[in-house]
């Protein structure tokens, strides 16, 4: 018999939603086949089927031991998110990760599909990322074993996506700042250089604008620059070393701002571009982001306001998004433009109403014993009297009855 040849080998998902790209979350089944097109016929031992998921942390430091000594110390840690291997059964193959079949089969000339499926933990799962001295995947992995022959193998990715909402509480709530600097010289100093800043909350995804709203004044001699910047913060715990890597993600840049001047953000629109949502549970990586307010001056160090954002995976709600807009621009209009947050209270009745009017109106015409023509002919006669005296206590208290010191016919009737 003339052995054939694997002509492709492969992993092939069931893409939830309709979609074409394998995306998970905790608790989702994932699904799929391992795909093996010969030619010919091929005989096989057995074919192992393993999912994995693993957080991942690796970086190097040099270090001097002495004048003429160096070492470099590995800095390594790891934490497994998903270990599965199925237990595989098929009129072609007997599958367990701890037996091995003995025997073999044979796989004719075409296509051969062999199916895989399983539970993804309940528990939280970091979110796949690709760090700089990190990463978090997750994967399928097949293993072909012939025999005679070194095994095939092919591994294919999938993504798991731990869900952040943005329509809680605390991501929806506004994030604002103020910081002021003084600009020296040598011995001359100059005047202030202030900036406020506020968003309208800390939640957003990806996709979305982020509304700006800034106050920059410039009271020092030099001409200064304001400027705002979407920034990533990668950090990995390792050993008890931590190593941070800091990216820049989107910026924009306002007008040079003239000695003397103010300038005024009255929601100016930075993008957020596609950017991996933030990673906040797992032990060893964080992704965090933050939007930098800040203003360029010249020869010194820039005025720098930090806003902290969280990247989400659930878009605002229409609901939340309108009460969250309404309520934060209502707000900012009142910060910014010096509106008082509470309306004033009423006048008080001295305030409307005269000595001369309260005095004349006092004087009532006398009792009628009939009312003569409509009611509202005298309606006037009460315009302008004051409302009556608040007390604590009642002038016309309600007779209570002792029932142990009096009879029930000497109470007074209510």
């Amino acid at each position: 018999m003339v052995l054939g040849k694997v002509k492709n080998f492969f992993v092939s998902y069931d893409c939830p939603n309709d979609s074409n790209v394998p995306v998970f979350a905790s608790g989702d089944f994932v699904s799929g086949r391992v795909v093996i097109e010969v030619t010919g016929e091929i005989r096989v031992r057995s074919l192992n089927i393993h999912a994995k998921g693993l957080a991942k942390v690796r970086w190097t430091e040099s270090r001097n031991a002495g004048s003429n000594t160096a070492y470099t110390q590995n800095f390594t840690e790891e934490v497994e998110y998903l270990n599965h291997r199925d237990h595989f059964h098929s009129a072609l193959f007997i599958y367990d990760e701890d037996v091995c079949w003995t025997g073999f089969t044979i796989l004719h000339s075409g296509r051969h599909e062999f199916p895989f499926s399983f539970e993804l933990p309940q528990t939280p799962l970091a979110t796949s990322f690709e760090g700089k001295h990190g990463s978090v995947r997750y994967w399928v992995k097949a293993e072909l074993h012939r025999p005679w022959l070194l095994p095939m193998k092919t591994k294919k990715e999938f993504t798991v996506f731990e869900h952040i909402d943005i329509n809680t509480p605390l991501l929806l709530s506004p994030q604002a700042g103020t910081k002021d600097k003084t600009l020296c010289c040598w011995f001359c100093t100059s005047g202030p250089v202030s900036l406020s800043a506020k968003i309208e909350r800390k939640g957003y995804t990806p996709g979305e604008s982020i509304q700006i709203f800034a106050e920059i004044e410039n009271c020092s001699s030099r001409v200064v620059v304001p400027k705002a910047a979407i920034y990533q913060t990668q950090t990995f715990f390792a050993k008890g070393k931590v190593k941070e890597i800091k990216q820049l993600v989107a910026n924009l840049r306002g007008d040079p701002l003239p000695s003397g001047k103010t300038e005024t953000w009255d929601g100016k629109m930075l993008k957020i571009p596609p950017i991996s949502p933030s990673i906040l549970d797992c032990s060893i990586i964080h992704v965090e982001y933050s939007l930098m307010v800040y203003v360029d001056i010249p020869r010194a160090v820039n005025l720098t306001l930090n806003l902290p954002l969280v990247i989400g995976t659930i878009p605002l709600h229409s609901f939340g998004s309108r009460t969250s807009s309404v309520s934060s621009q209502c707000s900012m209009a009142m910060s910014w433009l010096g509106l008082p947050e509470r309306p004033e209270a009423p006048p008080s009745y001295s305030e409307i109403v005269t000595d001369e009017e309260r005095q004349n109106n006092l004087e009532l015409p006398a009792v009628r014993d009939e009312i003569e023509g409509p009611l509202y002919a005298y309606i006037h006669e009460f315009r302008f009297q004051p409302p009556p005296l608040y007390s604590e206590v009642d002038p016309h208290p309600e007779q209570v009855c002792d029932s142990l010191d009096r009879r029930p016919d000497t109470c007074p009737s209510r």
